[in-house]
């Protein structure tokens, strides 16, 4: 039987116990808002000296943290949006081996603003797995339509999202209509949490299976549109995958999953656009965003 001294030093324990987890929660608490505050301010400064309108948000998995700056206002998305359409494709295969290797004639009328890779293939046949590349590596938009007549259309792309837990994303038009970025236009758009989330879950998450995921981030480490935006704000060391957009209003996006010096898998969106219609693409809007982000996790 307990002596009334050892029940009295056993709560002493608990308690003492408690407040030391309490006060090193409150630490830890308070580092995080003091962090959030600055990246916060610094992204209003850089906001602010633009002008635009910015959206940012991160997940870092590993450390179970996230961060946000307008992560929950709707952006155009632009070509980020093709991830969607390509994972699609990739997720239709698991059922579907042949999927990937069904074989589509270029036609002349099939060329739309855009045509990097397609252009240069009129008449010929490309598959899907080769016009997947030309959309993700090189922002090709007939790619990109082409894609997104085989993925069953605009309904099935937006069915598809919500199947990921993604309510947000809305696809309405095909390439190059879905670049207008009017302001206040819904049509077309996300946010930086819903883009963000629907990422990992395609590249690290359950969204495709191992071999599909890994597919799509092989195809997103091959994009040669993304040297000048996200990747020019995180360290030369780390590995990033990434897919670009633009559009009308000087929308310049990007979206990425990358991997630190050691290895730990980081996702990163940013939204950026602008309040002229003819307003230029800021790259560097979206690698200095990058830069004050990551800097508090390398």
């Amino acid at each position: 039987m307990k002596t009334s001294r050892s029940i009295a030093f056993s709560l002493f324990t608990v308690l003492f116990s408690t407040m030391i987890t309490a006060l090193f929660s409150s630490s830890a608490d308070a580092a995080m808002t003091t962090r959030d505050e600055n990246i916060s301010a610094q992204l209003a400064q850089l906001e602010a000296s633009v002008p635009g309108r910015l959206g940012v948000y991160l997940i870092d998995p590993i450390h179970n943290d996230s961060y946000s700056y307008k992560g929950d206002e709707r952006f155009p998305f632009c070509s980020t949006g093709k991830v969607l359409v390509v994972a699609k494709l990739l997720h239709d295969s698991q059922t579907n081996p042949l999927t990937m290797n069904i074989a589509m004639t270029i036609q002349q009328n099939d060329l739309t603003n855009y045509n990097p890779i397609t252009g240069q293939n009129v008449g010929k046949r490309m598959t899907v797995s080769t016009l997947s590349q030309a959309a993700l590596q090189y922002s090709d938009n007939t790619a990109m339509n082409l894609l997104l007549r085989q993925a069953g259309g605009i309904g099935a792309i937006n069915a598809f999202a919500r199947t990921l837990g993604d309510r947000l994303f809305l696809l309405t038009r095909n390439e190059p209509s879905l670049n207008t970025s009017l302001p206040g236009d819904e049509r077309d758009t996300s946010t930086p949490y819903a883009m963000a989330h629907t990422l990992q879950k395609l590249t690290l998450g359950n969204g495709l299976e191992k071999d599909k995921r890994d597919l799509l981030t092989q195809w997103m480490k091959g994009n040669t549109t993304g040297n000048a935006s996200i990747k020019a704000g995180v360290p030369t060391n780390w590995t990033v995958a990434d897919k670009t957009g633009s559009g009308d209003y000087g929308t310049t996006n990007d979206v990425a999953v990358m991997w630190t010096e050691k290895h730990n898998p980081i996702i990163l969106v940013v939204y950026f656009t602008q309040f002229q219609q003819d307003a230029l693409p800021r790259k560097d809007v979206l690698a200095k965003a990058a830069n004050i982000v990551t800097s508090y996790i390398h």
